[in-house]
């Protein structure tokens, strides 16, 4: 078919029509589980009867008036943020690439406004994934994404996975932070323990570091705390939100202390688009939903039973997975087969995955699912698996 778009994805042939809670309905009629979530984006599903509600209503009122003037959704949104966080301060932007780049930008103007405007270089983790801007691209420093964008922008140091030793050897007087995913999604669904972030958290309070967290992908509830980085008991200096915070609109944020975000002062930073009406609505629409009472406390009550019956899997299929990782309603499989045929099988079978580093396949479902998907999608994938024991990768097609 041709397409006038970039080639840059590669596309299943399936086209998506309607959605309605954990499902998607396709244009010739099949229904799929989505345990992918638009890649962990759609928190709370599809046609969430409050967020349709939130955004009809904005979409009555002005979509757009710039940062030139108060926007009181934004201003309601930074204020439930910080106060469900470490922060106190929130900067608005339209996606994860964007709210890592404030983010770097932050720690960096933090040391410059202090006088010292050397220590500008952050320690990063092989395996890392931060974004596809520049910047982000060079802090994440997977060669494959670099590979023919000219000069990697200089300033990232990356330690090796969970290596504090390695970490500490890497801190000179150009250091500011250190910037880390609690959880490599991109990378593989790899999970920093959390002795280990206590330690980075101590080593950064002694050389005088910041400690900034991307929570794209492992913030707004993902992992069953609001931040990730709450489950070892520590608070960042700065952080990133985007993707479930919208539940499928498109918004960004970067948090950080008073004292972090000290030297972000007038025209330091800005955005034409970042914390318009629109999105800013739809993200206390979100929030309504994610800091009610008890939500984020059952996505921790389904997360032991998601583990539970996909090592259920590993154990019944131990040529198709060999490992099981994750946290709170964020897991990946790790296959000895290409994580792409297990993708693509599971589809066949009527259950959207996504794959990422590692050979690994990412399970991301809606926040909002009940036990009953969880039975599902292991039925689902156990059928995936079966297929590709029996034979050729399948074709995909939902059942």
């Amino acid at each position: 078919m041709n397409s006038s778009l970039f080639p840059t994805y590669a596309r299943a042939d399936v086209a998506f029509e309607r959605g309605e809670g954990a499902w998607l309905f396709s244009a010739n009629g099949d229904r799929y589980l989505d345990f992918g979530s638009g890649v962990a984006v759609n928190s709370l599903g599809y046609a969430h009867p409050h967020l349709v509600s939130a955004l009809r209503d904005a979409a009555e009122r002005p979509w757009h008036v710039s940062n030139l003037y108060r926007i009181p959704q934004t201003e309601r949104l930074a204020q439930r943020l910080t106060t469900a966080t470490f922060a106190d301060l929130a900067f608005f932007a339209n996606s994860g690439a964007e709210a890592v780049e404030c983010a770097i930008k932050t720690a960096r103007k933090f040391h410059a406004a202090n006088g010292a405007p050397e220590r500008y270089r952050l320690i990063t983790f092989e395996g890392a994934f931060h974004g596809r801007t520049l910047a982000t691209l060079a802090a994440g420093g997977n060669p494959k994404y670099l590979d023919g964008f000219g000069p990697k922008v200089e300033g990232f140091d990356p330690a090796p996975f969970g290596d504090l030793a390695a970490v500490e050897a890497l801190i000179g007087p150009e250091t500011a932070g250190v910037l880390l995913e609690p959880i490599q999604g991109e990378g593989g669904v790899r999970v920093f323990s959390r002795s280990f972030l206590k330690g980075l958290r101590e080593l950064c309070d002694k050389r005088g570091l910041l400690l900034v967290v991307d929570e794209v992908q492992t913030g707004v509830g993902r992992t069953g705390t609001f931040l990730c980085v709450e489950q070892a008991g520590i608070a960042p200096d700065i952080a990133a939100l985007a993707k479930g915070l919208g539940g499928g609109f498109p918004i960004g944020a970067c948090l950080a202390s008073k004292e972090a975000a000290k030297g972000m002062t007038l025209g330091a930073h800005g955005s034409t688009f970042g914390g318009n009406p629109l999105a800013a609505a739809v993200g206390n629409a979100v929030l309504d939903v994610i800091l009610s009472p008890g939500f984020m406390e059952r996505v921790g009550r389904l997360s032991p039973l998601l583990r539970q019956r996909l090592a259920e899997l590993a154990d019944h299929h131990p040529s198709v997975i060999e490992a099981v990782r994750g946290e709170g309603l964020m897991f990946g499989l790790k296959t000895r087969v290409a994580n792409t045929a297990l993708v693509a099988a599971a589809r066949g079978a009527g259950l959207l995955t996504i794959a990422a580093g590692d050979n690994v396949v990412r399970l991301l479902p809606p926040l909002i699912i009940e036990e009953d998907h969880i039975a599902e999608a292991a039925r689902r994938l156990d059928s995936a698996c079966a297929e590709l024991e029996r034979g050729p990768k399948p074709q995909p097609g939902a059942i």
